[in-house]
């Protein structure tokens, strides 16, 4: 029986593990061989953690854990035949596990942006950006966040690194003491932006714009960007020096030309279980997946790990025979420890409640702990604590 997990992220490992612990033989195939620690990449920027020491090598977890691994380009999912198709070979596989994440949208002049959910590396590019500000002294930095407007569900938002970037950015010329000679505005073309957070935490968001001394500029679809400004739809601009920018998600091109079935975004289609519909082989987990019918709900981290677990839990009963399954709806929330560099806020949101708690100055080594402890814990090296 072969088994192909593709992509080496969140959920993409947290599979291979969760198939390994059942007995399973797997190959994970990623065209990385590290994965990529994103939530606490935001310090990279800041020079409080190292591009290194963000990495969980791909190898050493393959040491830790027994599965196989491939590094190689994927260039073809071809559902229909069960291959894969890659710059190097042809994978043939019996049961399929797509863990490949999301595209970004486009927006005119993009390249004039850098993201801190983009590429890894775009991490050192802001960083030395930064550097070259605080260098000359004074600048004006746009930090923002978009949308999908084709995303019925509202999901490819990421908002959540968004913010703790701009705020830690603020701390940082702080200690420098150059806060005074910066102006940083946080946009969006929404209205609300981190409403999805919920009615608590949005409305302490403005207490965070205040503390930071940061500027607003919402509710304006963004037409542009340049070099040295971001252009609106009513021609109105905000200059800027630097510009960093989480645009909306976006289903990938390798998933769009499957025959997989799809929502307007290029999102795939799953059940509960995390299955494809009428592909008994097939399951899609992470940002790839369509979450539908939770409109509170969002594409994070730890819901890609959760639907690693549903979905390795619900293939492994199939293949026993067993009439046991789990449904990744029960397990929807948001939840994350949103840094600033000398505190942290504590949001959570559910079908049924809100919670935001301010966390000053302990929240930030809180996750700066959680960052340890995940690697740590990745590497078998401490107990394994589920969902964290």
């Amino acid at each position: 029986m072969k088994i192909l997990v593709l992509g080496g992220g969140f959920a993409g490992v947290e599979a291979v593990i969760k198939l390994r612990k059942y007995g399973y033989d797997v190959t994970l195939i990623s065209d990385r061989d590290y994965m990529f620690i994103y939530p606490v990449s935001i310090w990279i920027p800041v020079g409080k953690r190292s591009f290194k020491n963000t990495k969980l090598n791909l190898f050493d977890l393959q040491k830790k854990h027994g599965f196989n691994l491939v590094i190689e380009k994927i260039t073809k999912i071809d559902i229909e035949n069960q291959q894969i198709i890659t710059d190097k070979a042809t994978h043939i596989y019996d049961h399929l596990f797509i863990a490949l994440g999301m595209s970004k949208v486009y927006i005119k002049g993009m390249e004039h942006t850098h993201s801190i959910c983009g590429k890894p590396t775009e991490a050192i590019t802001i960083k030395n950006e930064l550097k070259k500000l605080v260098a000359k002294g004074s600048g004006t930095i746009n930090v923002g966040f978009g949308g999908n407007p084709k995303d019925p569900t509202s999901t490819t938002v990421r908002g959540g690194p968004a913010f703790e970037l701009l705020f830690n950015i603020s701390h940082y010329l702080n200690k420098k003491g150059l806060r005074n000679k910066f102006k940083l505005t946080f946009f969006a073309p929404m209205a609300e932006p981190g409403k999805r957070m919920g009615r608590k935490a949005y409305k302490n968001m403005d207490s965070f714009f205040e503390h930071y001394h940061v500027n607003t500029h919402f509710g304006k679809k963004i037409k542009e960007f340049k070099e040295n400004a971001i252009i609106f739809e009513d021609n109105t601009q905000l200059d800027s020096d630097l510009t960093l920018f989480i645009s909306g998600g976006d289903g990938m091109d390798l998933i769009k030309n499957t025959s997989l079935p799809q929502n307007e975004t290029g999102f795939v289609k799953i059940n509960e279980l995390c299955r494809v519909e009428n592909k008994n082989n097939v399951y899609v987990i992470g940002d790839a997946a369509a979450i539908i019918n939770h409109p509170w709900a969002a594409k994070q981290g730890h819901i890609a790990e959760v639907m690693a677990d549903v979905s390795t839990y619900n293939f492994h009963n199939t293949i026993i025979a067993s009439g046991k399954r789990k449904s990744y709806w029960e397990k929807l929330h948001i939840i994350c420890v949103m840094d600033s560099g000398d505190g942290a806020a504590f949001v959570m949101r559910t079908a049924k409640k809100e919670i935001m708690i301010p966390l000053p100055i302990v929240g930030h080594w809180l996750k700066k702990g959680w960052g340890w402890y995940y690697k740590q814990s990745k590497m078998k090296r401490m107990f394994r604590i589920p969902g964290m």
